[in-house]
């Protein structure tokens, strides 16, 4: 998703002309997203707010021992690898469309434009991500497309982890959805995709995929799995954790990830992944330990994706890709 300033600029640039009724139908939305975002936001506070009062006692008797910050290490260790991780998977990604950068630089303009999934719009990470491979050469479809599969795969990556773990969490209409986006970044649907913008671009020589994107999806499922396993570990830090209770813990953690990624209006997934999380979970974890638990893994993922951030930005050059130039585009899907 792009900024609205931003969209309207990038149709210009496709020669797309917005007709009278799209403009009337565009206020309308802009008049309704801020509503979105302010019913999204006072729903999920309201939530929270609600469970922490029928619950503030249990969360007043909470307690951090010398073993909780030995879990709170831990939480922060995994986290910051599962970014690292998530990152690499990324430049798989970039080479699946013949765009092989570096792997340190394309770490680092991973982990920079990261943090800012934080500010408003919760859209600025991908279009930095969409402005790095563009000045690298890249088509526009080939890098708006190569950028935004990601959290496309991210979402499938969720659904398998959530219903391969627990049935509990889970409707047909779940299933679905994970059929949706398994067929929707096929090759020869995501081949038209991009051949119509870059048509619309007048390029020529687009790239296209040879395959089905086995490898990047498998590495989105260990990356969801790398989170959960931080989740688990900030959890343990004031809650007792069974090896009984795990298959439950990730695939609750999976689907409320999967919330805070599609819904709009939460940067971050602020406050959805919260309130979805407590909602799933509250039959399973004490409630006082689960606020305590979810609160901490926020703290956790925060100071995990902005040290990223800092440490990309302040040790590595600039993030300048224009130097660099995809492969040569790979022969279309027969």
């Amino acid at each position: 998703m792009i900024p609205n300033r931003k969209l309207d600029e990038t149709l210009v640039s496709y020669g797309v002309e917005q007709k009278p009724h799209n403009s009337q139908m565009k206020i309308l939305l802009k008049k309704l997203k801020p509503l979105l975002r302010w019913f999204i936001l006072g729903g999920t506070l309201f939530f929270l707010l609600k469970t922490l009062k029928d619950h503030w006692q249990e969360v007043t008797h909470l307690r951090l021992t010398s073993t909780s910050f030995v879990w709170l290490g831990l939480a922060l260790l995994i986290t910051s690898g599962a970014h690292l991780w998530s990152g690499w998977v990324w430049t798989w990604i970039l080479k699946e469309f013949g765009q092989h950068f570096p792997t340190g630089r394309a770490l680092r303009v991973y982990l920079v434009t990261n943090a800012a999934k934080y500010l408003p719009g919760n859209v600025w990470h991908f279009w930095g991500r969409i402005q790095a491979v563009s000045k690298a050469g890249s088509s526009a479809g080939t890098a708006t497309l190569s950028v935004l599969l990601e959290p496309l795969l991210m979402a499938a990556a969720a659904l398998l982890v959530a219903s391969a773990l627990s049935t509990a969490t889970l409707g047909w209409w779940t299933i679905l959805g994970l059929i949706a986006v398994l067929v929707g970044v096929h090759p020869r649907i995501l081949n038209q995709a991009i051949a119509l913008l870059d048509r619309l671009k007048d390029h020529q020589n687009a790239v296209r995929l040879k395959r089905y994107l086995w490898r990047p999806l498998m590495g989105e499922v260990f990356f969801l799995l790398f989170r959960g396993a931080g989740f688990v570990a900030a959890l343990a830090a004031i809650s007792s954790v069974h090896i009984s209770q795990l298959s439950i813990l990730l695939s609750a953690f999976s689907f409320a990830w999967l919330l805070g990624l599609v819904i709009p209006g939460a940067p971050g997934g602020l406050g959805v992944f919260e309130t979805t999380a407590i909602a799933l979970l509250e039959q399973t974890v004490i409630p006082g330990e689960l606020l305590g638990g979810v609160a901490l893994f926020r703290l956790v993922s925060i100071l995990a994706e902005i040290a990223a951030a800092g440490i990309a930005w302040v040790n590595g050059p600039k993030l300048e890709l224009g130097h660099l130039k995809p492969d040569a585009p790979a022969d279309p899907v027969s």
